[in-house]
């Protein structure tokens, strides 16, 4: 018996093992068949070889003809040909095919297509860029009238008073791009305003097999935008006047974009709100690069872990490509924040962008029976003012007594931790209720409540408040008022919770965001009945700056992007224009550092005028390459030529940033950084150091004179520590003084490592 239950179980095992195996083998079969199936690959073949597009095009072929047999089937596979900016193709492949591309000699790598996410009447008087002021950025450029601005999002609305043409001269000459028909958008549609409107749409027809319906997503196979963020930005960046601009009487004004005259170029890539296909993205840098636009904004961006810019990342080689042509590349750092090394698009040669608030809040009043008001934040009620009748508190009530109606006809108050702030609205409303006060820990966003009833939201603190009162009154009431619109003190600038947050994760010596833009409650366009709406992201922050870049490349046309990053990140304010210190907020909240607003908020009053410049250029940007590590021949490829990495490898903390990060300090090192005077002939300036805690820093020479034979001075910084442990990091700043006509100041950022992590 014994015997026969062992031999039987033996055998239940042997049939339990054979079929296991056989379930792996099928899995191993199934996963070897989805390696098989064709899927989206870019390949990067660095500098264009030829000028002529058309050659280049024909050597992509020769190329892809050579893995596939034939032309005919490099044709059938190809979706697109990148032959302006860059030389690369996206072709349909097996996994096994880009595998054999990719050991191709002439290959710099092969990618799969990735998805990429979508990350006003205040902004710009807040910033101070005041069209009647005789003076200053906007008045000089004519608030960029010969600036063309390429926006890269979900397309345009053209019908928006903000692309109105009124008043502006003839197209510029370089512009050679073109507006293209499509469903409900014909290019008679734009103006001397709007001058480009193309789409993008290969990359998301694969993913669909070409069976993507646009009618049932509510999109339109055209630049037409329905999703709202391509205009949106565009109007931030650069839409027209445009009076009593308003959000169902909120924020009520004249709106305009930084750049208000500038030109836009809509290239629509982005669909669904969602889809965003990195071959699509790379086909409009591309053709940006070809129609001449002066700078690229990008409100788009990737979650952790980070793409490596040379060796996987599709966007930043493109981006690479436009800003060795002199197109300065402005991007959204992204809304992973507050956590730490969250933030995205973290090349050193774009402009990453993190987002604040500004003078202008939403508050909605809340007036107790006792007659005490409190103002609920964030959420906007627009609507009849809820008079007083009672308050009740959701956790005194049961299930049966919200179905026995007891809670119809009442303000409902709640807290709220783990619940959508719009389901627990909807449920109030089924129930009866005729207004709901929810306290939950902020999230800096101004949106207006979904549910049809008079809703409020307050902080913990604030709740707390109430709830005392609730639980100390007998017959406790409430009432609900609309929200109203406050400017100016005592609203503060902080730094948006949503905020990705520095280090950078790929690279931590390079300092990332680089600068910070309003993007909290920003009003622009919209493609809806209303016209403007309320929005809010590093999305938007991004076309704020965008629009200052446009405005500072006409003033100073022969400025590179690296010119102007640090222009923009050695005058930023660190405090807000009231005076006051910027915080950041997160848990607990803090004075903003270099790693919630890189250099910090814009300031468009000094940028055209910052004395000395970090420049940077092809040699600085291959240095860098070369320090993170990056093989001589994959480096050779991009650039189009041979190139070779110096042996010793060169340090990245002497890439000419207009910043000092140090990661990993434990000995005493040498920083090296060179400025370029471009204020006047004979500056003398002196070095004014803010030395981070417990760290020594000597600057040489102390004094920089720029004579009339000499632009540019190389300074070296030795940087020490007193820590005797291990430290997080520590923060100050180094500033070159000419008696304060000039006060170039950069960001320090200094980690000491006693017991290094990283062996």
């Amino acid at each position: 018996m014994g015997l026969s239950s062992l031999t039987v179980s033996n055998n239940r095992k042997h049939i339990v093992v054979v079929f296991i195996s056989l379930v792996f083998i099928l899995k191993i079969a199934l996963i070897s068949c989805a390696n098989q199936e064709s899927q989206i690959y870019t390949v990067h073949l660095g500098k264009r070889q030829h000028d002529d597009p058309k050659l280049v095009t024909d050597s992509h072929h020769d190329i892809l003809g050579s893995l596939l047999g034939s032309k005919e089937a490099s044709r059938e596979s190809m979706i697109y040909s990148y032959r302006h900016g860059f030389s690369g193709f996206s072709a349909k492949l097996t996994s096994s095919q880009a595998r054999e591309l990719s050991e191709n000699p002439h290959v710099v790598h092969v990618t799969r297509s990735k998805n990429m996410k979508l990350t006003t009447t205040r902004v710009s008087d807040y910033l101070g860029l005041t069209s009647t002021a005789p003076t200053g950025l906007v008045h000089d450029t004519d608030m960029g009238s010969d600036a063309i601005i390429g926006i890269v999002d979900s397309g345009i609305w053209p019908g928006s008073k903000s692309f109105n043409d009124n008043g502006l001269g003839p197209i510029p000459a370089r512009w050679k791009g073109q507006c293209v028909s499509g469903e409900g958008f014909n290019a008679s549609m734009c103006n001397r305003k709007l001058i480009g409107a193309t789409y993008y749409a290969k990359g998301l027809a694969r993913k669909y097999k070409g069976a993507f319906k646009a009618a049932e997503k509510d999109e339109a196979m055209s630049p037409l935008d329905k999703v709202g963020h391509g205009t949106h930005c565009a109007s931030t960046a650069a839409g027209s006047f445009v009076q009593n601009a308003n959000y169902l009487g909120l924020g009520q004004g004249t709106a305009r974009g930084s750049a208000p005259r500038a030109r836009v170029a809509a290239y629509k890539v982005c669909w669904n709100n969602e889809e965003c296909f990195t071959p699509d993205i790379l086909k409009a840098m591309d053709h940006a690069m070809r129609d001449g636009v002066d700078v690229l904004s990008l409100s788009l961006g990737s979650e952790i872990p980070l793409d490596f810019e040379v060796d996987r990342s599709d966007f930043a080689i493109a981006a690479f490509h436009a800003v060795m042509k002199g197109i300065t590349v402005v991007c959204a750092g992204g809304n992973d924040g507050p956590e730490t090394q969250t933030i995205s698009n973290v090349a050193p040669w774009i402009i990453t962008v993190g987002a604040t608030t500004m003078d202008r809040e939403f508050f909605t009043p809340i007036t107790l029976g006792n007659n005490v008001t409190v103002l609920g934040q964030e959420g906007l009620y627009i609507g009849e003012e809820v008079g007083f009748t009672d308050l009740i508190y959701f956790d005194d009530l049961t299930k049966a007594d919200f179905e026995a109606g007891k809670a119809k006809g009442k303000i409902l108050f709640t807290f709220l931790t783990d619940r959508s702030t719009d389901q627990i609205a909807e449920f109030a409303k089924s129930k009866g209720v005729v207004g709901i006060i929810i306290a939950t820990k902020p999230i800096d966003l101004i949106e207006p409540g979904t549910a049809g009833i008079a809703s409020a939201r307050v902080d913990y603190e604030i709740g707390m408040d109430i709830l005392l009162y609730l639980q100390t009154t007998k017959f406790p009431k409430a009432k609900i008022s609309p929200t109203k619109t406050f400017v100016g003190r005592p609203s503060a600038t902080k730094v948006a919770r949503f905020s990705s947050r520095g280090p950078n994760s790929i690279s931590p010596a390079i300092l990332k965001p680089d600068i910070a833009a309003p993007g909290v409650g920003i009003l622009a366009a919209v493609p809806t009945g209303v016209g403007y709406e309320f929005m809010s992201g590093t999305s938007m922050a991004t076309p704020v700056v965008t629009g200052i870049v446009a405005l500072l490349k006409q003033k100073r046309p022969d400025w590179s992007p690296a010119a102007i990053r640090s222009a923009l990140v050695t005058t930023a304010f660190q405090t807000d224009p009231s005076g006051e210190p910027i915080a950041a907020e997160g848990s607990p909240r803090k004075i903003a550092d270099p790693f919630d607003y890189g250099g910090g908020l814009v300031n468009p009053g000094k940028v055209a005028d910052p004395g000395l410049v970090y420049d940077m250029g092809h040699d600085e940007y291959v240095h860098y390459l070369c320090s993170a590590g990056y093989e001589d021949i994959s480096i050779s490829k991009l650039l189009g030529k041979v190139y070779t990495c110096p042996s010793p490898t060169p340090s990245m903390l002497d890439v000419n940033l207009p910043s000092i990060t140090i990661p990993y300090l434990s000995q005493e090192i040498t920083i090296t950084r060179t400025v370029t005077n471009v204020g006047p002939v004979g500056s003398v300036y002196k070095a004014v150091i803010e030395p981070p805690l417990g760290i020594n820093l000597q600057v040489s020479p102390k004094t920089l004179e720029f004579g009339p034979n000499t632009k540019k001075i190389t300074f070296t910084v030795k940087v020490s520590t007193t820590h005797r442990v291990n430290t997080d990091y520590h923060f100050g700043s180094l500033t070159w003084t000419d008696n304060g006509a000039h006060n170039v100041r950069i960001p320090l950022s200094v980690r000491t490592r006693v017991l290094n992590f990283k062996i």
